[in-house]
């Protein structure tokens, strides 16, 4: 079996923030999720393709994938294609960088037993580039002070920075799936600082198991959310206010309640799913009961329905245009803005109401178009 950081990289953001999470965690073994395979087999496919530019003699892994699809095809192709172009441009002032795929990266000078895999590394004089493969469709990653990303450059810049003279970091996230390309560069000082006085101060505390609990967006993928004391007090802070009585909240109540929403709403929803989980093991909750949810209509057998329709002389199939996800799939990016490029536009969003620290461009509402008169 592969061996498992106790403070791994990918869980980074959560132990900065909650030290003594990583050890409670580590007392919960790991659920396999369809989610988790999909990300393997694209990284699978992402290394052969990469070999296969750089010309490596590699094996074709498709035979072997659970998930693969046209769209893991073409993001693989386009991840494959990013990285060729990250590698001729670093070829402008270092004819010889070293390009590896899939890279074992040690920190453990920062962090006790830490080590990671980098999905491509380039190294050249001067600039050192961290690449990651993120597939997932669900969350927007940002490279921005990335602690998964820093470590990684940080286990790069171990085995390197003496071959090289490395001065500039460059660490980018390619996420296709939401067309994200994000580079954060910072200077080989700053990595270094970030190290040794943010980085291997904390990671002893969550290595010891000390520290303090602390609740925060970084809960999203703790094992122990949904239990978690901490947690529970962060959110019910919110008891205080009466939700029946919406017009005796002032503009600052409602702002306090704003600020919290999202992680209530997300708390609740943990709660609700592990109390089911834990119900339907056998634990009784006062007051509640297991019922079968909304059930919905199904087709028995498809293909022996289409041949009954048809046979009665009507048609069982609609004729529906493929969305631009599907369409984009089906004809590839670069094909399908050669064909369709000038025929798609993008319909404003509906307006959210998001926190200022959201890197959205603020939109003008009626008030803002009024004072702008």
């Amino acid at each position: 079996m592969p061996k498992h950081a106790l403070l791994s990289a990918s869980s980074s953001h959560r132990w900065l923030n909650c030290p003594p999470s990583a050890k409670l965690c580590a007392e919960h073994g790991d659920r396999a999720s369809a989610y988790a395979q999909q990300g393997t087999d694209a990284h699978s496919l992402c290394q052969y393709k990469l070999e296969k530019a750089l010309g490596t003699n590699t094996q074709n892994p498709i035979n072997n994938l659970e998930y693969y699809d046209t769209e893991m095809e073409n993001c693989a192709n386009e991840y494959a294609t990013f990285v060729m172009e990250q590698v001729e441009e670093v070829k402008h002032h270092c004819p010889d960088p070293l390009v590896l795929i899939e890279q074992h990266l040690d920190f453990s000078k920062y962090v006790e037993d830490g080590f990671g895999t980098g999905d491509c590394v380039l190294v050249a004089d001067g600039v050192l580039q961290v690449i990651d493969y993120k597939h997932g469709l669900g969350i927007l990653v940002s490279a921005e002070e990335n602690p998964q990303m820093m470590c990684y450059a940080l286990g790069a810049l171990e085995l390197f920075d003496g071959i090289y003279n490395v001065d500039i970091i460059k660490m980018t996230v390619f996420q296709p799936r939401r067309d994200n390309v994000s580079t954060y560069t910072l200077s080989k000082e700053d990595l270094l600082k970030w190290g040794n006085e943010v980085l291997s101060p904390i990671a002893k505390l969550a290595y010891a198991g000390e520290g303090e609990f602390k609740a925060g967006d970084h809960c999203q993928f703790c094992k122990m959310k949904s239990t978690c004391r901490k947690r529970a007090e962060y959110n019910l802070e919110l008891a205080k206010y009466d939700f029946e009585m919406p017009p005796n909240l002032d503009n600052t109540e409602v702002e306090v309640i704003l600020s919290k929403a999202d992680n209530l709403v997300a708390w609740v929803n943990d709660i609700k799913e592990y109390a089911l989980q834990k119900a339907l093991s056998g634990t009784k909750y006062n007051g509640f009961k297991i019922v079968e949810g909304r059930s919905t209509r199904k087709y028995a057998n498809e293909l022996e329905v289409a041949a009954a329709v048809t046979s009665a002389g009507f048609n069982p199939y609609e004729q529906k245009l493929l969305g631009v996800t599907a369409m984009t799939s089906a004809l590839g990016k670069k094909k399908f803005e050669e064909i369709l490029g000038s025929l798609v536009y993008k319909a404003p969003g509906k307006p959210t109401l998001v926190s200022e620290g959201d890197k959205r461009p603020a939109i003008n509402t009626a008030q803002n178009d009024f004072i702008e008169q």
